[in-house]
């Protein structure tokens, strides 16, 4: 096992976020969560990154990151790619690209990364001097996922990839994320788009209201009647 949270809790003064939330990913798995606006989808991807405060159980491959600094996480292996891309937009797409990598010393699996990063995404080789303030959204996700990439992680957290994008990189984006699993990367990703990540994640979690209310393969959860009334549209 790669990730397992056992009754994590996070909560903003009062307000609870999350509810005992309980979950697994192995090896090179592409896991997706769904849920509504609010459900605490982009709060759990923090808590597991320790950008947010949590209480209950988080390891990585049986060991505990409670108490690691952010940057630690990034260390061990877990790299987060918020909602919203947090780029630098007076940064070129290489200099944003490059950010990735701080942590790293190798310079020439660095490089290599960069190519990687650059046969995912090719567009971005093509405007690798260009500010990133100027690229359009779909192509401001690219930098932001392939600078996550570029810190060489074995769990790349997602959070709402597909937002704002128009529907041709969208779909571009999810053949790109597929990519990088089969790279042999796991994935965790959080996203309101339930077709696309039922297509093609192994295992969903269905978050509401801070607490995990369905898990399953995406054809178990395909093929369930509240998910396809709640989230597919489909009565």
């Amino acid at each position: 096992m790669l990730l397992e949270l056992r009754n994590l809790s996070v909560s903003y003064g009062k307000a609870v976020a999350l509810e005992n939330v309980s979950l697994r990913i192995d090896e090179g798995e592409f896991v997706a969560v769904l849920g509504p606006n609010g459900a605490g989808k982009s709060t759990l991807l923090k808590a597991i990154s320790r950008s947010q405060p949590s209480t209950g159980t988080l390891t990585l491959r049986g060991q505990s990151l409670q108490g690691l600094p952010a940057h630690a996480v990034v260390g061990q292996g877990i790299c987060h790619c918020p909602e919203g891309r947090r780029l630098f937009p007076e940064l070129t797409v290489l200099k944003n690209l490059m950010l990735g990598a701080y942590l790293r010393r190798d310079a020439s699996a660095v490089a290599t990364d960069l190519k990687t990063v650059y046969s995912l995404f090719p567009i971005l080789q093509e405007r690798a001097e260009q500010v990133v303030s100027t690229l359009s959204g779909g192509q401001q996700q690219m930098v932001a996922i392939g600078r996550a990439l570029m810190g060489k992680p074995s769990l790349l957290l997602l959070d709402e990839p597909s937002v704002g994008i128009a529907h041709r990189l969208k779909i571009e984006i999810f053949d790109a994320i597929k990519r990088i699993q089969q790279g042999g990367c796991a994935i965790l990703m959080a996203e309101q788009d339930a077709q696309s990540a039922l297509r093609i994640a192994d295992r969903v979690y269905v978050l509401e209201h801070g607490q995990v209310g369905r898990e399953g393969t995406s054809a178990e959860l395909g093929a369930d009647d509240y998910i396809r009334q709640a989230y597919l549209g489909v009565g």
